[in-house]
């Protein structure tokens, strides 16, 4: 007697044959996702670089030489990251009047590019007495009021203007909205570009109006307390940054009581913040923080780091930048977990697909994403479906701007067009986040399936 063959089960037979509905709810993901512009950078540095030694870091030492890539991307005692975050001195960018070593900052770009990072830059004027030989011989003026051993510039001075206006101009003009340059702060003056210097409310803003008309498309950072910050405040498109994150100082020396010092976390961020008019920007640009010292400095003083942490992400952070220091081991954890949280992380909860459509059709569907981060993306990214047959792959968009994809539920009922030239049978669908350029993937969900593409795989339909 012959064998009875049984057709294989179908896709479609875990369903009633009267239903015409599919609900898709992925797994959610607690696990590292290598996003871009948002997460833990390194300082200085690359992925698979080593870390400082000790509690050790180095300001004023950006990259200058660049070893080839041995394809190593882990970054032991420190969390994964698609960040690199790098400074130089005036004085070593632009060693003669005029003339640039932009060797340095494409060799950065390159170096972070094979690494799977972006690269976030400053300018620094100086940090000690480090100001460019011939700037002084030009006819630059020393600061005086300020220590003379320091021979800090008078910032005031039209000539300071011109001339460091002159480098930040001819940056921009070079690498205005390189694909591998993150960011860039608008440091104008002081010890690393960061307290603003001497400089007059007319002079800050002057300063901040050159990185202003210079970059257009790249996006701009300011320093957190300066005068400059309050001017940058009115434009929307621009970010902040604060440093010493973690400054929980309690000796009084003397002239307190113990615990009732100033320092950052208490007397800094809370009341600059609300000054420089920047509570809110957080919905618009990204912030980022850099750490007082170095995590392994907090644990050795004792301080809180949960409660650290819980500020950080209260001021919706995006970018943590700890200096390429060593986490402690026993912070670990909650480091990665504070690390998951920074900027945004999207949780595709449920997608409602119809089970059959006829190409060419426009098909509802209704889509529910969380986004499990403290702020939204600030990249004009696209979400879009993927169909496949075969070798064939039709990418639709989905019509939302993501960048108003806030901290909780994005929730959509809308239609999208079945690809036309779809053949009877079944279709797979994927779904991704896509740059609107090229309709790669360019962000993952934070979910259990992806494809080794970038592509997340949610179900099949039938095309009828």
């Amino acid at each position: 007697m012959a064998e009875t063959l049984l057709a294989p089960p179908r896709w479609r037979d875990a369903f009633h044959k009267d239903e015409v509905l599919q609900r898709v709810r992925p797994k959610k993901s607690d696990a590292y996702l290598p996003n871009p512009h948002r997460g833990t950078t390194t300082f200085q540095r690359f992925n698979g670089d080593a870390l400082y030694p000790g509690l050790e870091w180095d300001d004023s030492k950006g990259p200058l030489e660049f070893k080839p890539f041995d394809g190593t991307l882990k970054n032991p005692r420190y969390p994964d990251t698609t960040l690199s975050y790098c400074r130089w001195l005036w004085s070593v960018l632009e060693p003669e009047k005029g003339k640039f070593r932009w060797e340095i900052i494409d060799g950065t770009l390159e170096a972070a590019r094979v690494r799977g990072q972006t690269v976030q830059m400053r300018i620094q004027p100086y940090i000690n007495n480090d100001m460019p030989k011939w700037f002084w011989e030009l006819g630059g003026k020393v600061d005086p009021n300020a220590d003379p051993a320091r021979r800090e510039p008078n910032n005031n001075q039209p000539l300071y203007a011109k001339h460091f206006g002159d480098i930040i101009r001819a940056f921009a003009r070079r690498y205005d909205g390189h694909p591998g340059l993150e960011s860039f702060d608008i440091a104008y003056g002081g010890a690393c570009g960061e307290t603003g210097g001497n400089t007059t409310r007319a002079t800050a803003r002057k300063l901040v109006d050159v990185y202003l008309k210079a970059f257009k498309r790249t996006q701009l950072i300011s320093m957190l307390g300066t005068l400059g910050c309050a001017h940058a405040a009115k434009f929307k498109h621009v970010g902040w940054r604060a440093d010493c994150l973690g400054d929980m100082r309690t000796e009084g020396k003397g002239y307190v009581p113990e615990g009732l010092n100033w320092n950052h976390m208490y007397d800094c961020y809370p009341k600059e913040v609300h000054e420089n008019g920047v509570s809110e920007r957080w919905k618009t640009a990204p912030v980022t923080m850099e750490t007082c010292w170095t995590v392994g400095y907090w644990e050795k003083m004792g301080w809180d780091v949960d409660w650290i942490l819980e500020q950080a992400l209260k001021y919706h952070t995006s970018v943590f930048m700890p200096k390429s220091s060593f986490i402690p081991d026993r912070w670990r954890e909650k480091i990665d977990a504070f690390d998951r949280r920074l900027g945004y992380r999207f949780v595709l909860r449920q997608v409602n697909l119809p089970l059959e459509a006829k190409a060419g059709a426009r098909i509802p569907f209704w889509i529910w994403i969380e986004n499990a981060g403290v702020a939204p993306i600030y990249r004009p990214y696209v979400l879009a479906f993927r169909f496949r047959q075969g070798k064939n792959a039709h990418v639709v968009r989905v019509k939302s701007d993501i960048r108003t994809w806030m901290p909780g539920d994005w929730v959509s009922a809308d239609k999208v067009s079945f690809p036309k030239t779809l053949k009877r049978g079944e279709v797979d669908v994927d779904i991704g986040i896509v740059d609107p350029k090229t309709e790669q993937p360019k962000v993952l969900f934070a979910i259990d399936k992806r494809s080794d593409d970038g592509w997340h795989p949610l179900t099949k339909m039938d095309v009828v």
